[in-house]
């Protein structure tokens, strides 16, 4: 077997956003004239070309991505021996990309296995050498692969990647999903993104987006293809019902591949890239170290060049003159506080790109601020009409999706359904309004308590009832807030039922199922005098009053 680079042609796969549904980059994955990949650099390795053929191959996949034109970030494939020693890899890929106009900003280099034997901190240098440069940085095959887990909390990156192989134990592997939903939280601490790959099956989709994964790739939304590469205006991903968090979404969701030219770039070059690329919303000018220094929006630059003496006044004249000053933005930062930014904005500014950079001032990308309006827009109608008008609070949806995202995972976890006692005689008795602040001041209780403690979901599903999950440390917390409180209506005690389901192990599989089983144990806390809690478990028909006194037997 000889190491032929010239021999290996690419195949090119779309990386999508759950958030947006479109495409945020592309992988170049290698595909020798036989057998694979792995078996190729192999191969290098033994014969001490490993460095080498890595380097040809990275080039290679620029040259024949560049054809495409997607304007896409590009995804590279980088062994860790590589990424450990990132001169030998430099010269060839930064001459390929000066010869076909990408910047380094636009690579993501996914480093992968195997990782055995290459010097942490040599690595650590390499990969912090590549990030100076410009290039976002990736880890690969997380759970099949050989990577440090001190690897990822040391370097930082800007992505990691899970592996097919582990992917595909889901969604009936619940340790499987208790490591991914591990790995979310870790993401959404660290603010790295997290991409789930090797995607085939709609039930795999829908754990990693119960899950909380922002990014996906796999045959599920489209096979790599080596005749050509997917552009966002080939296909799109449905994004579905994405978990919000305190740290979504987030800019980096929507950003896109600018259009820049140099700061000294003159009018009638922005003129000609506006007119030759597809509709750019605007261009982005930016020095020698790849900083915004201006921003140019397409409407109002036409405009004054198509003025009266517009182009003779300013076409060889610098860009710079009809530019404004870049609306710029960290990366990480959330979607709220864009808005913030555009509302700050002069009028005539507010529609204009902003710019996202990272923490030394470099362009990473562009934000449509319509895309990004449109979508916070629809987060909260959607919000908004789940709401209960009464108690403001959200319907069960919203405890139905949290407790199959925990049973997917394996997370112990009880769901309670909490109602008053004799609701109807409540109302007949002191009116509807007396009713209706009686269940507002329970789901003013409840809301507190979802503040107060990290684990707890509340729903009010209708009426005086409401659903609760929550982990099993904080249950007794809850029940003691509801079950002590002194209900009353215009004097008159009131009491309130709690029936719960500890869910734990294999015995649950959905919300579905949970909800069948709290049935038969509200009607056991109905039974129960006083303010009851009654708990029960799946598989068994034991209930155990924890809460009141059993009614006397007749």
């Amino acid at each position: 077997m000889e190491v032929a680079v010239e021999q290996v042609s690419f195949a090119f796969q779309p990386l999508y956003s759950l958030h947006t549904g479109g495409i945020v980059g592309v992988e170049a994955l290698a595909r020798p004239a036989s057998g694979k990949v792995q078996e190729l650099l192999r191969y290098a390795m033994r014969k001490g070309r490993l460095v080498k053929v890595d380097a040809a191959l990275a080039a290679r996949a620029v040259v024949e991505e560049s054809s495409y034109e997607t304007l896409l970030p590009l995804h590279l494939n980088l062994t860790a021996a590589s990424a450990a020693a990132p001169q030998l890899v430099l010269d060839s890929l930064l001459e390929t990309l000066t010869a076909t106009g990408r910047r380094a900003r636009e690579i993501v280099l996914e480093i992968g296995s195997p990782f055995h034997g290459v010097p942490a901190k040599a690595l650590l240098a390499g990969a912090a050498r590549f990030a100076e440069l410009g290039f976002r940085i990736a880890f690969d095959n997380l759970g099949h692969g050989d990577v440090p887990l001190n690897l990822l909390a040391d370097a930082r990156p800007d992505l990691i990647k899970l592996d097919r192989t582990t992917l595909y134990r889901l969604p009936d592997d619940q340790p499987t999903a208790a490591l991914v939903e591990a790995l979310c939280h870790f993401a959404d601490r660290t603010g790295i993104r997290l991409v789930a790959t090797g995607i085939e099956t709609e039930d795999q989709l829908a754990t990693v987006r119960q899950l909380g994964v922002r990014i996906v790739q796999g045959n599920l939304f489209a096979p790599a293809r080596e005749d050509g590469v997917p552009t966002t205006g080939l296909t799109t991903v449905d994004p579905g019902p994405v978990r919000m968090s305190a740290a979504s979404p987030r800019v980096d969701d929507f950003l896109h591949a600018p259009a820049t030219l140099p700061a000294d770039a003159t009018c009638d070059q922005v003129r000609n890239v506006l007119l030759d690329q597809d509709a750019p919303t605007g261009i982005i000018g930016l020095d020698p170290g790849e900083r915004p220094v201006w921003s140019i929006d397409r409407a109002r630059f036409l405009l004054d060049l198509t003025g009266p003496f517009g182009h003779a006044l300013h076409a060889n004249r610098p860009a710079a003159r009809l530019a404004d000053a870049p609306r710029t933005i960290r990366t990480g930062a959330g979607a709220l506080e864009l808005l913030d930014l555009v509302t700050d904005a002069e009028l005539d500014r507010t529609g204009d790109d902003v710019v996202v950079i990272d923490g030394q001032g470099r362009c990473l990308g562009v934000v449509l601020v319509h895309e990004l309006i449109r979508e916070v827009a629809e987060m909260k109608i959607e919000e908004a009409a789940a709401l209960n008008p009464l108690t403001r609070l959200p319907g069960s949806d919203a405890v139905a999706r949290e407790v199959d995202r925990r049973l997917v995972g394996g997370h112990p976890t009880v769901v309670a359904w909490l109602d008053i006692d004799s609701f109807k005689r409540v109302n007949d008795t002191a009116g509807f309004a007396a009713g209706d602040d009686l269940i507002r001041a329970l789901g003013r209780a409840l809301s507190d308590l979802s503040v107060k403690l990290r684990s707890v979901t509340v729903s009010h599903v209708g009426g005086d009832d409401f659903l609760i999950a929550c982990d099993i440390d904080e249950v007794t917390t809850v029940a003691d807030t509801l079950l002590d409180a002194p209900w009353a209506v215009d004097g008159m005690p009131v009491t309130v039922s709690l029936a719960t389901v500890v869910c734990t192990g294999t015995m649950a599989k959905s919300y579905r199922e949970v909800s069948r089983l709290l049935a038969p144990l509200k009607k056991s806390a109905k039974q129960v005098i006083g303010s009851s809690w009654v708990n029960g478990w799946p598989g068994s028909e034991r209930v155990e009053i924890l809460r009141g006194r059993p009614a006397p037997r007749r």
